[in-house]
């Protein structure tokens, strides 16, 4: 008998309903653009109040697909993205919109609180960041005081959807670690955290915690109208999209990497040991019980798709005028390119920084005669060069290099991307079947949490199956080694000194403004 999982896949980019059977094959899928507003320059949020009626949309677009029946779905669960803010009133009701992991409002209290994390260090095991819970938090107090009164409950992205359908509100464990909410020493929400964000009246608004693969609930009979899926069927907790994508994709140990190019630069591996914080990486709790250990940042294939809205306007025109993608011409110059080709270097700081925090995209070496190919050519290095910095920062923690790399995310679309990627890291990748891994990741646990697999070693056993392997080209590499030391040459000279520019720029744009 064939079972058949439905995960729910909310991403700051696309949110998905995706159908995987137990045995790891996708037969339904379904998306909409995630509907983020940016209310003003560096505010990233969701409007929460038809998010249901847009899910149930794409949940029966994808049982058409699929030619399923709602009551053939097994088991539900929901994929989401890591940190921002989602809240409930004291009554459950919705009262505000989402906050996404994009958002960059809290940017100047992250600084602060940085420069003593060492006073909270020692339980958190967290670098702070603007995109966390009690950071956005904090802002809130401090500038939209009416708001945060009304906080009853805090949630993540996807324990939120997970209300929506079942009314109970619940925190997964691992999205909650990975949001500065946890103390990792105790796997418990812990006072001490929300007194040193400043918001300590907090600590009484986190429902209760569990794990993945526990069951979170029901679809109610209100969601059922709304999604028309099965009122009763069982919703499991599910995890933060970056964990969906590494238990997919098989990473389950040290000896696998697990890197996401995509709306992010992720770079991840399950280990025994957490990164100390003199390492300057993220750790969480895995749904394996181990420790996440993470390396992120704004400075992956988002870079590319705004360098080509700059560059390449025409080209896409003319794209389109010929039912073509640009992306297809870009494959057809990375065909006929390799490593010596472009001659300049490109800093993929167009959302944010992994080097200075007030970095900003670049391109050096520039002259007379760079054409757009090379600019653009650069842009997909730089990139992997973005990568290879956190790849590294990884590497000093575990102390050696791991057989491979399991890639995701958008720039897995292109085959000489992913070929640049083994070059520039030196290291041999590999890509799995399933082209949405989260959705592929929630059906693991809905069979775990089933108990038609004992553990996620027997499920990604029988669910998940390697397709490709790319292995590095020696001459390639050489020429990669020798950019990627002047890369980051390069960066380290700058260090300190792009603040010079952060605050002319502000500078100018007040007389600008005048």
């Amino acid at each position: 008998m064939m079972h058949y999982f439905l995960t729910i896949d909310n991403g700051g980019t696309n949110t998905k309903a995706v159908i995987c059977t137990d045995n790891g094959q996708q037969v339904g899928m379904a998306s909409f653009p995630t509907k983020r507003i940016e209310p003003q320059p560096g505010f990233q949020e969701i409007k929460l109040f038809n998010l249901l009626s847009d899910i149930g949309q794409v949940i029966q677009q994808a049982l058409k697909k699929a030619n399923l029946k709602a009551d053939l779905i097994e088991a539900i669960t929901v994929v989401g993205h890591g940190k921002g803010l989602y809240t409930l009133d004291q009554t459950g009701k919705i009262f505000m919109n989402g906050i996404l992991s994009t958002d960059n409002r809290a940017q100047n209290i992250a600084t602060t609180l940085q420069s003593q994390v060492s006073r909270i260090y020692s339980i958190s095991h967290q670098q702070i960041m603007a995109s966390q819970a009690p950071v956005i938090l904090r802002w809130l107090k401090e500038n939209q005081h009416e708001q945060y009164d009304r906080i009853g409950y805090i949630l993540s992205n996807k324990d939120f959807i997970r209300y929506l359908l079942t009314d109970e509100i619940k925190q997964e464990i691992g999205d909650a670690s990975g949001n500065n909410l946890i103390n990792l020493d105790t796997g418990k929400y812990d006072q001490n955290l929300y007194d040193f964000f400043g918001v300590p009246e907090i600590y009484n608004k986190l429902p209760p915690l569990i794990k993945a693969t526990d069951l979170a609930g029901h679809v109610t009979s209100k969601a059922a109208q709304v999604t028309g899926l099965k009122s009763g069927t069982p919703v499991y907790a599910g995890m933060f999209d970056i964990d969906a994508c590494a238990i997919a994709t098989g990473v389950l140990n040290e000896q696998k990497f697990s890197m996401i190019a995509g709306t992010w630069n992720m770079n991840i591996f399950p280990s025994l040991q957490r990164a100390p914080q003199s390492a300057g990486l993220m750790n969480s709790i895995f749904p394996t019980d181990l420790n996440l250990i993470e390396a992120s940042s704004p400075t992956s294939a988002g870079n590319l798709e705004l360098m080509i809205k700059m560059l390449l306007a025409e080209e896409v025109h003319n794209a389109n005028l010929h039912q073509k993608s640009i992306y297809d011409y870009l494959e057809m110059m990375l065909d006929s390119t390799d490593a010596a080709y472009t001659q300049l270097l490109f800093f993929p700081f167009l959302y944010g920084s992994n080097s200075d925090p007030a970095a900003e995209g670049a391109f050096i070496g520039l002259r007379s005669s760079t054409t757009k190919s090379e600019m653009i050519r650069s842009v997909y290095e730089g990139i992997c060069f973005a990568h290879r910095d956190h790849i590294e920062q990884l590497l000093k923690v575990l102390g050696h290099r791991p057989e491979v790399i399991r890639m995701s995310g958008g720039a897995c679309n292109s085959k000489h991307w992913v070929q640049m990627f083994a070059d520039v890291l030196n290291l041999p990748i590999e890509l799995t079947a399933a082209s949405e891994l989260g959705g592929l990741g929630g059906a693991i646990t809905c069979a775990v949490g089933e108990g038609l697999y004992p553990d996620f070693s027997s499920a990604v056993a029988q669910m998940t199956q390697v397709i490709e392997r790319y292995e590095p080209i020696a001459d390639q590499v050489e020429i990669y080694e020798k950019k990627y030391q002047i890369y980051d040459s390069l960066l380290r000279t700058l260090e300190g000194k792009w603040e010079k520019l952060k605050n002319l720029q502000k500078e100018l744009n007040k007389q600008n403004d005048h």
